[in-house]
């Protein structure tokens, strides 16, 4: 398992933590020093607490424990649903739903009406609804696809949650503790580490920081796959399987087929007898 370089984490700009007058005391075992009022992260902690958490994450993924990435940020959130597809974990990248730790009952009864919307309108079933009530139903659906879509597939309870920025995801970090799950972050200089299991001090905030560390942890967790990546976004719905065992309809008019009638030879008319 190889993670990036001191040298790679510099170019990202991953050094690169908040205002002096922004930063959070208990961040100071991971602050280098300050530059112009900005603070500078020790890339070098940065490193040995990324491949400690790429080590976490990969043994996870060999027990085939559910792995859910938190990145609610507009400007990153797509980055955040990419690399998750494509380690095969989970995601929430729009908005935490309160409760969806410690309440997850509730929230299975929600993925349960997603999938069933979904099945609905790929099989056709509401193609004979008025326009207000195919709006009513869409609306419903894009709600649920945008909050819910990267867990609807999620057998069982979350194990873990690699989080993108302790602040803003505060919500989510709080219920994990509560229930006794294990934490991975990126942290700026303007969070708070505490309770976090596996920190990764760096910027939260830079596009070209978070993807590169976002991608080591995906490359990590498809290494505790073996390269046999779970597909678990995948529609799961059983309505494919029932339209496949649908006979195809017996034509009930068959094409008839004209035989061709030869044409008479015309008679030839001698010269100079023509009728008049």
């Amino acid at each position: 398992m190889t993670t990036p370089e001191i040298k790679e984490l510099l170019e990202a700009g991953v050094h690169l933590g908040h205002q002096r007058k922004k930063w959070n005391p208990k961040m100071q075992p991971y602050i280098y020093g300050d530059k112009d009022g900005t603070c500078i992260i020790n890339l070098v902690k940065t490193s040995e607490l990324l491949e400690k958490a790429c080590t976490f994450l990969k043994e996870a993924a060999a027990q085939k424990k559910n792995i859910i990435f938190v990145g609610t940020k507009r400007h990153i959130s797509e980055i955040v649903k990419d690399e998750a597809v494509r380690c095969g974990a989970f995601y929430i990248n729009r908005r935490w739903l309160g409760g969806l730790l410690t309440n997850f009952d509730t929230i299975r009864q929600r993925l349960n009406r997603l999938r069933e919307l979904e099945e609905m309108q790929e099989t056709g079933t509401l193609a004979h609804t008025n326009k207000k009530e195919l709006a009513v139903f869409n609306k419903e659906l894009d709600k649920l696809q945008k909050t819910l879509g990267g867990i609807k597939n999620m057998r069982g309870k979350a194990d873990i949650l690699f989080v993108i920025d302790q602040q803003k995801e505060e919500i989510a970090i709080k219920e994990a503790i509560i229930i006794g799950l294990k934490i991975s972050a990126v942290i700026d200089t303007n969070c708070d580490p505490q309770g976090i299991d596996y920190p990764i001090p760096g910027n939260d905030d830079s596009i070209r920081s978070v993807k590169l560390i976002i991608g080591a942890v995906a490359d990590a967790i498809i290494e505790g796959h073996e390269g046999k990546v779970p597909d678990v976004h995948k529609s799961k719905n059983s309505y494919t399987k029932k339209l496949s065992n649908i006979q195809q309809p017996i034509k009930l008019v068959q094409e008839i087929s004209v035989p061709s009638v030869p044409s008479a030879p015309i008679p030839s008319i001698p010269i100079g007898q023509e009728s008049i």
